[in-house]
């Protein structure tokens, strides 16, 4: 069979092991031949590339994408594919589109789209399957791996409600995992500070993790707090997937207490001594979630229009700012914890442009924060986005420089997103790495490719060698290097000299080609 594609003196990353000089080829959409040593005699394919002086990998894995909707918007996923991402793990924290019920797919798309965005203009599915198919059938040139959210199957089975589930109910949404399951669902994922997620008691989270155990798949939670009741909150994850007998793996970790640090990646480090477990993370020192995030869980309750009413009422608003004053045990709070002057608008729907870029301080102007807010939230009707700024880069080395670490985007699509969106490999390979040297080069491009593959269980890609899918990332190492910044975060990397998903060239030149062999991974 003759090539449709031959990348001639590259220096090939396998993915699972030492670099090589040498040649690759595709065919069929798969990898061919790999020729240690390259030669120069002529191969006829339909497309040849000069590699010399540059690295190919293995097309990158993004452990955690909010990319469940943005396909029905964009199916080129640019800002993936300009980061040679070709595989995303969809509906991470517990949340997605699916399954739903009719009466309230439109409450879950209003409490989804500062995340994930709209969608179609209607839903036209309940189901895991449904929902997947309609994905499918927008051909996304990236491979989309779905999870199963465990708020999402809560707020079908139980409702909104601030209550623990009947063992009936609890029955239903064991089932509703094995369902999803069946349609395709790589992870079991939790969202723990997300509604209605963050209602379930611990043995409830150790029955659904009982589900993925003895389906063979990870749990993937987004823990209950990331601030002073960190240590507390990994402890709880360490229990429920020992317990339930699964694998564990926890969503982009970090610590809003720098102190917590140490202490937190020592507990990981135990843990990993009986348990099989790893992280990702986005390597900034700033994350990235709804403005409604800064509320106390009360003030959440009982969906969109309930939290609405509430922010219009003056004794509510009294309330949520003496518990962000004052704390609650248990909560994360973080607005208390991080102050006004590191939190940034990142999108804002009408009539609030105007906040995008602004610290919550700017915004109050010398006045009330909490107020400043709350009027934004209901001006908004909740559809605002924040960048929070909580560590210093040594914070971020530490833990990418971690054994268990991999590498997950958490991109959120927006007006003025989080830099991660465009810039998240190229941040971690190009500038930790291939720059200042944190890791081996080697071990860097396994954290991005066959690690989070074999994860999750896909074992047609994340490494080149004969027989496997042709997902290939071809990189200038003297180039590559995120430039997308918090001032202007819609920037690709450069030096990606070309994107190919399935052996189709996807992007090349700084721009997409417009191919779309991309899909849902069943």
């Amino acid at each position: 069979m003759t090539p449709t594609l031959v990348v001639r003196g590259a220096t090939v990353f396998p993915g699972d092991g030492p670099a090589l000089l040498g040649d690759v080829a595709v065919m069929d959409g798969r990898i061919g031949w790999v020729r240690q040593g390259g030669s120069d005699e002529a191969v006829p394919a339909a497309d040849v590339v000069d590699a010399t002086g540059l690295m190919l990998c293995p097309g990158f894995i993004d452990l955690h994408a909010h990319s469940a909707l943005s396909p029905f918007d964009d199916p080129l996923q640019r800002p993936k594919l300009a980061q040679g991402f070709t595989t995303e793990v969809i509906c991470p924290d517990g949340l997605g589109p699916a399954p739903v019920t009719r009466d309230r797919w439109r409450e879950r798309r209003d409490y989804l789209r500062p995340l994930e965005g709209d969608g179609p203009e209607t839903w036209p599915w309940e189901t895991v399957d449904e929902y997947l198919a309609a994905l499918d059938a927008t051909r996304p040139a990236t491979s989309l791996v779905p999870s199963i959210g465990h708020g999402a199957v809560r707020d079908v089975v139980v409702g909104s409600e601030n209550r623990q589930p009947t063992s009936q109910e609890l029955r239903a949404m064991r089932a509703e995992v094995r369902v999803g399951v069946e349609a395709g669902a790589r992870m079991l994922s939790f969202g723990l500070v997300y509604l209605p997620g963050a209602h379930a008691a611990t043995d409830e989270l150790v029955a659904f993790a009982e589900e993925a155990g003895r389906a063979g798949i990870p749990i993937v939670p987004h823990v209950r707090n990331e601030g002073a009741g960190l240590l507390e909150a990994i402890g709880e994850m360490i229990d429920v997937a020992r317990r339930a007998g699964a694998a564990l793996h926890v969503s982009h970790l970090k610590s809003l207490d720098e102190r917590l640090l140490g202490p937190l990646l020592e507990l990981l480090d135990e843990a990993a001594d009986d348990l099989p477990l790893s992280f990702d993370q986005y390597p900034y020192g700033a994350g990235s979630t709804l403005l409604a995030g800064v509320l106390p869980g009360w003030a959440q309750e009982g969906g969109a229009a309930a939290t609405l009413a509430r922010l219009g009422r003056l004794d509510d608003r009294r309330r949520i700012a003496r518990d962000i004053a004052d704390g609650l045990s248990g909560w994360e709070n973080l607005l208390g914890t991080l102050g006004a002057d590191r939190i940034v608008i990142a999108d804002a729907a009408p009539p609030n442009e105007g906040a995008v870029g602004r610290t919550l301080a700017e915004l109050a102007d010398g006045g009330d924060a909490v107020a400043a807010v709350l009027d934004l939230l209901l001006g908004s009707e909740l559809d605002v986005t924040m960048v929070l700024h909580y560590a210093d880069d040594d914070a971020v080395r530490e833990v990418a420089r971690h054994r268990l670490q991999l590498v997950g985007s958490d991109g959120i699509f927006g007006t003025r997103p989080h830099p991660r969106l465009w810039g998240t490999s190229a941040r971690f390979l190009g500038r930790l790495v291939l720059r200042e040297g944190l890791l081996p080069v080697e071990e860097a491009v396994a954290r991005l490719t066959a690690r989070p593959a074999a994860l999750l269980g896909l074992a047609d890609r994340g490494r080149i060698a004969t027989g496997l899918r042709a997902d290939l990332v071809l990189l200038d190492p003297d180039r590559f290097l995120d430039t997308a910044t918090y001032d202007d975060p819609c920037r690709p990397p450069d030096g990606v000299a070309g994107v190919w998903v399935a052996g189709e060239c996807v992007w090349r030149g700084g721009a997409s080609t417009g191919a779309r062999p991309g899909g849902v991974v069943r």
